[in-house]
């Protein structure tokens, strides 16, 4: 055993603990009482489970049981034993504290208290490769340990989120009523099913999040452009996202845009006072690090985050912002007819967003085959159709082309989604020009497109970089199928003496 959890090694289980003055009735434990915390506990009092509470701050536990919890099937406790001993077995107990030390600190408590069979569930945002790690390592200890992404926010924590449990297999018939009961549904199915093993369900839900970048980007950028380059008012944006909401791109996040943009202070809008410093706490950069280390061209995640990472830039911009101006090889203005323009943006929005969900399943397959890992597409897709940020009718469509055909290689390669990217494509290409011509950062919206160009283009620029690079480094090429000779042999490295100084141009092979 190595990591964090190395010092645990030689901790001995107590099978036999019980205290003497509880009676085990919880259905599970939950350690954690922020607002998630308590949600999920309501939520799943709710639905008929009776719910240990425990908090670091016991007081809390109080608090939260004279009020919120009061007359619920919800109970507390005032130290680690107390906890564990009002669970039945096997014991499952759930944490929604910080990612990081304090899984392991918890995690280290609760070892001791503990017997084989028993269940830890990392609610957190945790990172997959800790997941991993925890899932090995507590299972030499006969402890089933799962790692489970939980979506939605407060709300969605409080009537219905989306779940994704990964890691010991062992552990989900003995929590599956629970998570069932309380995530959202769509169509009456429940949006959670078993993801996979180790960090697979945590996996998933860091890709959520990036493809949650991703689309929060987008509409920021739609917005910029009705804003900044047709003139748009507040409530002329917020009544075209509401209109939007009511076709394909009904979305979580679309609705609440609109609603936004409808918010005022003191007759203003309120979103207009916001500093324009974007946060971020990690799972963007997480998908996108993720996606390099694999090979896997995430190209809108990325760019997203970088955005975010540019927008923290503030004091530089407002700089630059005197000292760079902008020069236009037109007016600089629109000049065109709005309407048919909206619905250009309409358009480019919907294909970047289709888009990203095909880089953020090409991940998610990726993974699959380099972890061992068996993902159910049509699964994901379900499980982000309610209760999660990402929500929207869209991803019934994708739930469709995984159903319809499950070894899909690319989203793009399913009818409805090829037609639909072919016939936005029009109006996509517009909007990155006129953004271009009209001095509006677009990078969400371009890198969509550039890398929709870069798929679908047969010979790519790349020939000559392999050149360049066996010219200044030795680094060799290969030849293309169909182009071999007895020189330049297909199916081996070839490196070429370039410049012909030191001898003869020439080709040498190397064993492939």
């Amino acid at each position: 055993m190595s990591g964090p959890l190395a010092r645990l090694a030689n901790i001995k289980l107590r099978p036999d603990y019980e205290s003497a003055n509880n009676v085990p009735v919880a259905d599970l434990g939950l350690i954690g009482l922020a607002v998630m915390g308590q949600n999920l506990i309501m939520n799943m009092a709710d639905n008929g489970f009776t719910i240990c509470a425990f908090n670091r701050t016991v007081s809390k536990v109080d608090r939260f049981l004279a009020n919120e919890a009061k007359g619920k099937t919800i109970i507390g406790a005032h130290s680690v034993e107390d906890f564990v001993s009002k669970l039945k077995r096997p014991r499952r107990v759930m944490l929604l504290v910080q990612a990081g030390p304090a899984v392991d600190d918890w995690i280290g408590k609760l070892l001791p208290l503990l017997e084989e069979g028993d269940i830890i569930i990392d609610g957190g945002n945790s990172y997959f490769p800790d997941t991993n790690r925890r899932t090995k390592d507590l299972a030499g200890k006969g402890i089933r340990f799962v790692g489970c992404g939980v979506s939605g926010g407060e709300e969605g924590a409080r009537y219905g989120p989306s779940i994704m449990p990964g890691g010991n297999k062992e552990a989900w018939p003995y929590i599956k009523d629970i998570f069932q009961s309380i995530s959202a549904k769509s169509d009456g199915e429940a949006c959670c099913e078993w993801v996979g093993d180790e960090g697979a369900g945590h996996y998933v839900k860091m890709v959520h999040n990036g493809i949650e970048y991703g689309d929060m980007q987008l509409i920021c950028e739609a917005y910029d452009i009705m804003k900044r380059g047709l003139g748009l008012c507040h409530k002329e944006m917020s009544d075209i996202f509401a209109k939007w909401n009511k076709g394909v791109l009904d979305s979580y996040l679309i609705e609440i845009t609109r609603d936004i943009l409808r918010f005022e202070d003191d007759g203003e809008p309120l979103v207009e006072k916001i500093l324009d410093k974007a946060g971020q706490k990690g799972t963007g950069k997480w998908t996108a690090a993720n996606a390099l280390d694999l090979g896997m061209p995430v190209t809108l995640i990325a760019e997203s985050v970088l955005a975010r990472y540019l927008s923290g830039m503030k004091e530089e911009r407002t700089q630059a912002s005197t000292k760079l101006g902008f020069v236009s090889y037109g007016s600089g203005k629109f000049e065109g007819d709005k309407g048919k323009f909206l619905d250009d943006l309409k358009q480019a929005l919907y294909a970047s967003k289709i888009t990203s969900y095909a880089q953020g399943f090409m991940l998610i397959q990726e993974a699959a085959k380099t972890f061992g890992w068996e993902l159910n597409k049509p699964s994901i897709a379900l499980m982000w159709r309610g209760g999660c940020i990402i929500r929207s009718v869209f991803l019934k469509d994708i739930t469709a082309a995984y159903l319809k055909q499950p070894d899909l290689s690319n989203l793009l390669f399913d009818d409805f989604f090829n037609k639909a990217i072919h016939e936005a494509q029009p109006g996509w290409r517009h909007v990155v020009t006129q953004a271009a011509q009209l001095g509006i950062p677009t990078p969400a919206f371009s890198t969509a497109l550039t890398w929709f160009d870069g798929y679908r283009t047969k010979d790519l620029p790349a020939n000559l970089l392999q050149a360049q690079r066996d010219y200044f480094g030795a680094h060799t090429f290969r030849i293309k199928s169909g182009c071999g000779n007895d020189k330049y042999p297909e199916g081996q490295d070839v490196h070429v003496n370039w410049t012909g100084r030191g001898g003869n141009v020439s080709a040498s092979t190397y064993n492939a």
